[in-house]
C-alpha cells in the first residue's frame, strides 16, 4: 500500500517546516492536540495563546465534511472550547456509515475573514501527472468542485510555472491577490514534490492582507517512499479511517511488512467476527473477501490480510501467530470461529500445532485450499496436522475452485468426504514419454503451425503485438538463481532450442560465470558486474527481468531503457514510490518499451518463454499445460491470482496462449488496455480473459474498446474487490491501487459497466471458470477454435533439494549438530533462543554451559564457570604460550596467527593439566584407593600427579587464585567428595615438599568433576565422558585465548619491533672439533 491518508496536524506540521515561499505564513505551528488524557494547564503552558485568542477545535480523525456534520466549533475562547469538546470528546458518533469514537481534536487560533478571502486548492496524482484544482470560492460551501474548479495539468518530470497559473487557474482571483496565491501555490506544489504527497487539498486557503492561512487540510503521502523522506518526514503515524480501530497487532504487523522486502497486510474489521482469512497474495485476499460477503458473511468477517512476496519462513509463522492468537482470544457465542485459509508455507502448520489448544477450545474449522509451487505436499502436511491435533481440517487443492472453501465453511455447500485428489508432484517429472520435437509445439494449440514460423529476433516497433516469442532471450538483474532454475526448466519442457536467460548482472560481485541446469546437463551462464557489458556481449537480448530492490529498482531500470535493443522490461519490486514508477512509465513511453510491472510476478507465454517465477514450480506448469499455447489470453493485475486463472483457463479451454499480471501498483508500466489490444491483433488469441479490481478507471478504457468496435473478440471480465461497498469504514487492499476515491473506481461499478459494455460478466468469482467454459464452447462449436491433439512434455529431472522435500530420497548429513540452530529468525543455543538468554541473564557462564554441555546449568555453576575463566586468564609473559604469541605479535603477524602460535603450546607440560589431573584424581578415588596408596602408586610408577605442584607457590605461600575458588566450591557446591580427596593427597604431598601443592590447574579440574557429578543435570557416565574428551582443558583454553589476545594487543600497542633473542642467553654447545 502507497497512499496513505495522514493526519491534518501532520500535514500541517510537514507544510509549516518545509514550505519555500515568500509569502507570509500564518500561524505557523500553533496548533494544540486534545485527547482525553490532556492536562489542560500542561497544554496551556505549552500554548500560552490558548488563553488570549479566539479558537477553533474540531476532530483529526480523517473525517469528511467536519463543518457540515457541525464536527468544528469557531470562534471560541478556551473555556467554551472545553465546553464544546464535553458532549462530544470519547463519544460515538456517525459519519456515512461508519461509527467511531471521537478521541483526537486539534484546537488552533480562530481567523476572522471574509467570504470573498477563502479559496480551495488541491494537488492530487494520477498516471500522466499531477492536477492542480483551484477554486476562487473556498470554504464549507464549495460544492462539487470537480464540476466546478479550474484544472491544470502539470506532467510527470515538469515543473508548475507561475504563467501557467495565472492564465489557466487564477481568472477570477482578484488582482490584489494574484500575485501572493502564485507564489505560495508553486511553494505549495514543489512542497508537494519534494516530500512525495498524492493528494493535497486545502480549504479554504485563506488570502488577506496579513497573508496565507491555511484553515483545513487533508493529504495523502507515498508510504513507500520514507527511504527517500525519512530525514523530513521523521516519525510518520497513520490513523486508521474514522470508525476502526487501530490495534497494536495491526502495527505488529506493520512493522514486520516495513522490514520486509514482502508484504504482510492486517487489518481487523470485527474482532468478534467468526470468519477469519490467512491468504497468500493480495489479488487473492480480496477474492476471498468478496466470495465471504456475497455469501452473506459480511458482518462475521473479522479481519482483511493477506502475506506475499516470499515472506521469511519466520516472518509466515509470525504473521499466521498473529491471526491465530486473534481469533482464539474470545470464544463467539454461537460455539466456534471459522477460518478460510490459502496456505502459502510449511510454517503455517507449525502456527497451528502450537495453537493447538486454543484452537480446540474455541472450537475452530479450518478450511484449506492452496495452489501454487509444490502445493500438493503443503496439503498432505496440512492433513497431518489436522490428524494429529484433532483439529478439523479440511484441505482441497487445485482440484477445488479456490473460493468453494468459503461456501463450506459458511454452511452453502457439503464438505466433500474424500476431495478429488490431483497427481502428486513427483508424478509429474516421471513422464514415459520420450522427447517431443520442439518443432510440434511452435504454433498456438488451436491452429495448425505456420511454415515460416519466426525464427529471428527483431526489436518490435511501438505498438506490436508480440512480445516474446520461442527465440526470445533475457538478462536477469539480481542473483536470483531459483528464478532462472525455473526460466530453464520451463524452456526445456517447451522443447526450445536454446535457453532464454542470456545472462546475470549483479552489481555486488565480479564478473564470474554461474553454474544452472539445462535438462540433463549442466550449464554456465555469465554474471556481469555491470550492465553495460552485458549488453554489449548479448546485442540478442531484448527483455530485462529485473529483480532489483525497491531502492534500486528505479535507477537500474532508467539505466537499461539506454540501451535500444531491449524492448521489455519487468519490475519485480514491490514498493517502489508512484513518483519514480510515473517516469519510468514516461520514459518507456518515450523509447516504445513495454514495462510489466512493478509489484508483479511477470507474465507467460506457453510454449515460448516465462518471467521469473510466473507460473510456479514445474508441477504447476505441466498441471495447467503451460508448456504449449492454447487459445486463451488473459491479463490481470494480481501475480497470485494469475497463476489461479492458469487453473482456471486450463479446466475450462485448450490452455492460455499468452498472460501477464501487470502488478498490483497505483500506476502500472502497462496498462489493461496496452495487452487487451495486442491480445486482439494477435491471430493465435481467440478469447480475452481480464481479471480487474477496485481502484482506478482502466476497465472503463476496455468498455470504450468494445463499444468501438476496435475488441471484437469475446471478452470475460470480473473486477474483484465487490466487498469494498459492504464495509462500514474505507479499507486499503493489499495492492497499492486496490482502493477505491470515487464511486466509479468501485468493483460494482466497473462490473456493470463491463457487462453494459457487451463483456461477458459472471455474478461473481465463484462463476468465473463456467463463464469461460461457456464462451470457449461457443467458439469450438462455431469452428473459432479447434482443439488439436494433446501432445506430452518432454521429462525433466526432479532437482535433488525438492525431491528431499517431498521424500522421495534421502542422503545422509555431512554434518550432525545438536548445540546451535541459526536456520531460524532467532538464534538458538541448545534450544534456548538467544533472547531468552539474554532475558534469563545467564551469562557467559550459562552460554558455555548450553554449548558445551547441552544444559541449562544451575546459578552457581556458571558463576563458577566463569571464575575459572577469570582466574585462567593470564599468567605472565614468561610461560610458553605467551611468549609464543609474544614473539608472533612481534614478528608482524596478524592476531590469528599470534593466538594460534600461543595456543599450540597448551599440552601436558603446560596447560594440560586440567584433563590429566581429572583423569588421575578420578580414577584413584573410583577405584578405593587411600589418597596415601595413591601417591605411593604414583611414586613406584615414576609418573607425576598432574595437578600438584607449583613453582613459585607453596603450603606456606598459598596461590590466592586456589584459595578464591576454593571459598566458592565449599560454599556453594552441594557436595565436594573428590575435591576432599584430592587436598587429602595435598596434605601428604606438602608433608615431603611445601611446593607441591594442588595448583589451580589441579584445583579446577577435580573441582569440576565435582560439579558435573554432583549438579544433579548429568549422569555418572555423562560426566565421566565429558572429562575422556578433553572438555575441561578447554576451559584453560578459553580462558588463557584472553590472555594470549591481551598480549598481541600490548605489543601492538608498545609498537616492539621483531624480537631476536639475545645471544648471551643462549649456551652453543657444539662438537670440539667444530669449535676449533
Amino acid at each position: 500500500m502507497s497512499a496513505k491518508a495522514i493526519s491534518e496536524q501532520t500535514g500541517k506540521e510537514f507544510l509549516y517546516k518545509h514550505i519555500c515561499t515568500s509569502v507570509a505564513v500564518q500561524n505557523r505551528f500553533r496548533y494544540a492536540n486534545v485527547t482525553s488524557e490532556t492536562d489542560w494547564d500542561r497544554l496551556t503552558q505549552d500554548h500560552p495563546w490558548l488563553l488570549t485568542e479566539r479558537l477553533v477545535v474540531k476532530p483529526d480523525q480523517l473525517i469528511k465534511c467536519r463543518g457540515k456534520l457541525g464536527l468544528v466549533g469557531v470562534d471560541l475562547d478556551l473555556v467554551g472550547v472545553q465546553e464544546w469538546l464535553k458532549p462530544r470528546l470519547m463519544r460515538e458518533t456517525t459519519v456515512a456509515k461508519a461509527k467511531g469514537i471521537l478521541k483526537n481534536f486539534l484546537i488552533e487560533p480562530f481567523v476572522a475573514h471574509t467570504q470573498e478571502e477563502e479559496f480551495y486548492i488541491c494537488i492530487y496524482a494520477t498516471r500522466e501527472g499531477d492536477h492542480v484544482l483551484f477554486h476562487h470560492e473556498g470554504g464549507v460551501d464549495v460544492g462539487d468542485v470537480d464540476a466546478k474548479a479550474q484544472r491544470l495539468l502539470v506532467g510527470v518530470d515538469d515543473k508548475l510555472s507561475e504563467d501557467s497559473l495565472e492564465e489557466q487557474l487564477f481568472a477570477h482571483v482578484p488582482a490584489d491577490k494574484k500575485e501572493v496565491l502564485v507564489s505560495f501555490v508553486v511553494g505549495l506544489f514543489n512542497l508537494y514534490e519534494d516530500l512525495y504527497f498524492t493528494y493535497l487539498e486545502i480549504n479554504p486557503l485563506v488570502v488577506t492582507q496579513d497573508g496565507v492561512f491555511v484553515l483545513d487540510m487533508a493529504a495523502k503521502i507515498d508510504a513507500t517512499a520514507d527511504y527517500i523522506c525519512k530525514a523530513k518526514w521523521g516519525d510518520v503515524e497513520f490513523p486508521p479511517p474514522f470508525g476502526r480501530e487501530a490495534y497494536p497487532e495491526e502495527a505488529y504487523i506493520a512493522d514486520l511488512d516495513a522490514k520486509s522486502g514482502a508484504s504482510l497486510k492486517l487489518t481487523i474489521l470485527n474482532p468478534l467476527g467468526r470468519i477469519w482469512t490467512m491468504v497468500a497474495g493480495g489479488g487473492a485476499s480480496v477474492v476471498y473477501s468478496d466470495t465471504i460477503c456475497d455469501l452473506g458473511g459480511v458482518d462475521e468477517l473479522a479481519n482483511y490480510g493477506e502475506y506475499s512476496g516470499a515472506p521469511s519462513e519466520q516472518q509466515t509463522y509470525d504473521y499466521a501467530k498473529t491471526i491465530l492468537s486473534l481469533m482464539t482470544r474470545e470464544k463467539h457465542h454461537e460455539g466456534g470461529h471459522l477460518l478460510s485459509m490459502s496456505i502459502h508455507t510449511f510454517y503455517n502448520a507449525v502456527a497451528i500445532k502450537d495453537y493447538q489448544g486454543p484452537l480446540k477450545e474455541n472450537e475452530v474449522t479450518i478450511f484449506v485450499r492452496r495452489g501454487g509451487p509444490n502445493y500438493q505436499e503443503g496439503l498432505r502436511v496440512m492433513g497431518e496436522v489436522g490428524k494429529t491435533t484433532g483439529i478439523p481440517i479440511h484441505v482441497f487443492g487445485t482440484e477445488t475452485h479456490m473460493t468453494a472453501i468459503v461456501g463450506m465453511a459458511l454452511g452453502h455447500q457439503p464438505i466433500p468426504n474424500q476431495p478429488p485428489v490431483a497427481a502428486h508432484t513427483a508424478n509429474f517429472l516421471l513422464n514415459s514419454s520420450t522427447n517431443t520435437p520442439a518443432s510440434t509445439r511452435t504454433a498456438s494449440f488451436s491452429e495448425p503451425r505456420a511454415a515460416n514460423d519466426a525464427t529471428s529476433v527483431k526489436k518490435p516497433k511501438a505498438g506490436a503485438t508480440m512480445l516474446f516469442s520461442r527465440n526470445t532471450k533475457a538478462i536477469m538483474w539480481g542473483m536470483q538463481t531459483r528464478a532462472v532454475q525455473g526460466m530453464l526448466d520451463f524452456d526445456y519442457v517447451c522443447s526450445r532450442d536454446e535457453p532464454s536467460v542470456a545472462a546475470m548482472v549483479y552489481p555486488f560481485t565480479g564478473d564470474h560465470k554461474q553454474k544452472f541446469y539445462w535438462g540433463h546437463k549442466e550449464i554456465l551462464i555469465p554474471v556481469y558486474k555491470n550492465m553495460a557489458d552485458a549488453m554489449k556481449k548479448h546485442p540478442e537480448v531484448d527483455v530485462l527481468i529485473s529483480f532489483a530492490s525497491l531502492r534500486s529498482a528505479f535507477d537500474s531500470t532508467m539505466e537499461t531503457m539506454q540501451y535500444p535493443q531491449i524492448h521489455t522490461i519487468a519490475i519485480i519490486a514491490e514498493g517502489i514510490p508512484e513518483a519514480q514508477t510515473r517516469k519510468l512509465i514516461k520514459r518507456a513511453d518515450e523509447n516504445g518499451i513495454t514495462i510489466i510491472g512493478p509489484a508483479t510476478v511477470g507474465g507467460i507465454k506457453p510454449g515460448c518463454f516465462k518471467i521469473g517465477n510466473t507460473g510456479g514450480m514445474l508441477d504447476n506448469i505441466l498441471a495447467s499445460n503451460l508448456y504449449r499455447p492454447g487459445s486463451v489470453a488473459y491479463v490481470s493485475r494480481s501475480g497470485g491470482m494469475s497463476n489461479e486463472l492458469n487453473n482456471i483457463v486450463s479446466h475450462a479451454t485448450d490452455g492460455v496462449y499468452e498472460g501477464v499480471a501487470i502488478g498490483g501498483d497505483r500506476y502500472p508500466g502497462s496498462t489493461f488496455m496496452d495487452h487487451v489490444l495486442r491480445y486482439q491483433d494477435t491471430p493465435g488469441v481467440k478469447m480475452i480473459v481480464m481479471l480487474g479490481e477496485i481502484g482506478g478507471t482502466e476497465e472503463y478504457k476496455i468498455c470504450q474498446g468494445i463499444k468501438e468496435g476496435r475488441i471484437t473478440k469475446p471478452v470475460v471480465c470480473w473486477c474483484i474487490g465487490t466487498c469494498a461497498t459492504m464495509f462500514s469504514s474505507e479499507v486499503q487492499f493489499g495492492h497499492a491501487g486496490a482502493c477505491a476515491n470515487q464511486a466509479f473506481e468501485t468493483a460494482v461499478a466497473k462490473n456493470q459497466a463491463l457487462r453494459d459494455a457487451g463483456a461477458f460478466v459472471p455474478k461473481s468469482f465463484d462463476e468465473l471458470g463456467d463463464v469461460i467454459r461457456t464462451v470457449y464452447d461457443e467458439l469450438v462449436a462455431n469452428g473459432t477454435i479447434v482443439p488439436a491433439q494433446e501432445v506430452p512434455p518432454p521429462t525433466v529431472p526432479m532437482d535433488y533439494s525438492w525431491a528431499r522435500e517431498l521424500g522421495l530420497i534421502r542422503k545422509p548429513a555431512s554434518f550432525m549438530t545438536s548445540i546451535c540452530d541459526e536456520r531460524g529468525q532467532e538464534l538458538i543455543y541448545a534450544g534456548m533462543p538467544i533472547t531468552e538468554v539474554f532475558k534469563e541473564e545467564i551469562g557467559l557462564g550459562g552460554v558455555l554451559g548450553l554449548l558445551w554441555f547441552q544444559r541449562r546449568l544451575p546459578r552457581y555453576a556458571c558463576q563458577f564457570i566463569e571464575m575459572c575463566l577469570m582466574v585462567t586468564a593470564d599468567h605472565g609473559p614468561a610461560v610458553s604460550g605467551a611468549h609464543n604469541t609474544i614473539v608472533c605479535a612481534r614478528a608482524g603477524k596478524d592476531l590469528i596467527s599470534s593466538l594460534t602460535s600461543g595456543l599450540l603450546t597448551i599440552g601436558d607440560r603446560f596447560g594440560g593439566a586440567l584433563d590429566a589431573a581429572a583423569k588421575q584424581f578420578s580414577k584413584a578415588f573410583d577405584s578405593g584407593m587411600l589418597p596415601m596408596e595413591f601417591v605411593n602408586k604414583m611414586k613406584k610408577d615414576g609418573k607425576l600427579i598432574m595437578g600438584i605442584g607449583h613453582r613459585v607457590k607453596s603450603i606456606n605461600n598459598p596461590d590466592m587464585r586456589v584459595q578464591i575458588l576454593k571459598d566458592f566450591v565449599k560454599g556453594h557446591f552441594p557436595a565436594t567428595p573428590m575435591l576432599d580427596y584430592a587436598l587429602d593427597v595435598e596434605k601428604i604431598t606438602t608433608s615431603k615438599k611445601p611446593n607441591l601443592i594442588l595448583n589451580v590447574d589441579g584445583f579446577i579440574g577435580v573441582a569440576f568433576v565435582d560439579l558435573l557429578r554432583m549438579c544433579g543435570g548429568f549422569t555418572r557416565d555423562e560426566a565421566d565422558e565429558f572429562v575422556e574428551i578433553g572438555a575441561l582443558n578447554g576451559i584453560f583454553v578459553l580462558g588463557r585465548s584472553m590472555g594470549f589476545i591481551g598480549h598481541y594487543l600490548d605489543q601492538k600497542r608498545l609498537k616492539q619491533g621483531l624480537y631476536r633473542h639475545p645471544w648471551d642467553d643462549i649456551s652453543y654447545v657444539l662438537p670440539e672439533h667444530m669449535s676449533m
